[in-house]
């Protein structure tokens, strides 16, 4: 039986022998069913026309993406440390070819994402690499493919030794970001998806409870997410597109952000 996915958001969903009558995902508010109603797929039928990317964001980090984009068309980063490596947010399709790749560079030993719209087919990965899962507790109903690899955490979690996922909130309750202290040169980088999304002008962030409806979140969130991500050190932040990425002086560009999102809930117009 298949496990099918979803042809707007990307998640997996259990084996059965036909495919889901909703995805729930998409029928939340912060994401939308396709305007052609809800379609599937299934890992066989996304390789015939789709393939894996693989290319090097810096040393230690593999952005791993689909060409063509496929659904909201993110790209996951391996986080390769001397402890295991860290597959961060999650894509629809791993090929063959990318997977030998990932092998040899030495597998995957924890898969972590920054929230349900970036789940993709997380089982399907932590399956071929022999990967245990970690995703937090407070978004535990989004899992559309229960799996006993899955482990729950409460605030924080060390998927490997030396790297933090911590949960922040705001987009999902359990929205996350992961911290990596040798990234950007030792400065450390802070890899976010889009609970932190890195925007066009890439000296700044934002925040929102729903991108693609453009719908906002409240000042004591954002100031609340700005404040938990302070104890980490970053010089980097990593979004969830390819490109999407603050090179230089990340934490400040998280706190300006916040503090320009705040004062514009406020009507407070700049200068």
């Amino acid at each position: 039986m298949p496990a099918w996915i979803c042809a707007t958001c990307g998640v997996q969903y259990a084996d059965a022998e036909q495919p889901p009558a909703h995805c729930p995902v998409c029928e939340d508010e912060r994401q939308y069913v396709g305007w052609d109603g809800q379609q599937w797929t299934t890992r066989d039928e996304l390789a015939r026309d789709h393939r894996s990317v693989l290319r090097e964001e810096e040393p230690g980090l593999l952005g791993v993406g689909v060409e063509p984009a496929f659904a909201i068309g993110q790209r996951a980063l391996l986080v390769r440390t001397p402890a295991g490596n860290v597959l961060w947010d999650c894509v629809s399709l791993l090929d063959d070819d990318a997977t030998a790749r990932i092998g040899e560079l030495g597998g995957i030993a924890a898969i972590a994402m920054s929230h349900p719209h970036f789940y993709g087919a997380h089982v399907d990965l932590a399956e071929v690499f022999d990967a245990r899962v970690v995703i937090p507790q407070a978004d535990r109903e989004w899992v559309a493919r229960p799996s006993p690899r899955i482990e729950f955490f409460d605030e924080e979690v060390e998927p490997v030794p030396g790297v933090t996922v911590a949960r922040i909130g705001g987009h999902f309750d359990g929205a996350a970001v992961l911290h990596w202290p040798a990234g950007s040169d030792g400065r450390g980088a802070l890899l976010t998806g889009d609970t932190i999304t890195v925007v066009q002008d890439r000296d700044w962030v934002s925040f929102m409870w729903s991108f693609p409806n453009l719908i906002p979140l409240d000042e004591h969130t954002v100031t609340d997410i700005a404040r938990r991500v302070e104890r980490f050190p970053f010089d980097r932040v990593y979004g969830g597109w390819w490109g999407r990425v603050v090179v230089r002086d990340g934490a400040a560009a998280v706190r300006r952000s916040a503090d320009r999102y705040v004062a514009r809930l406020h009507g407070e117009r700049p200068g």
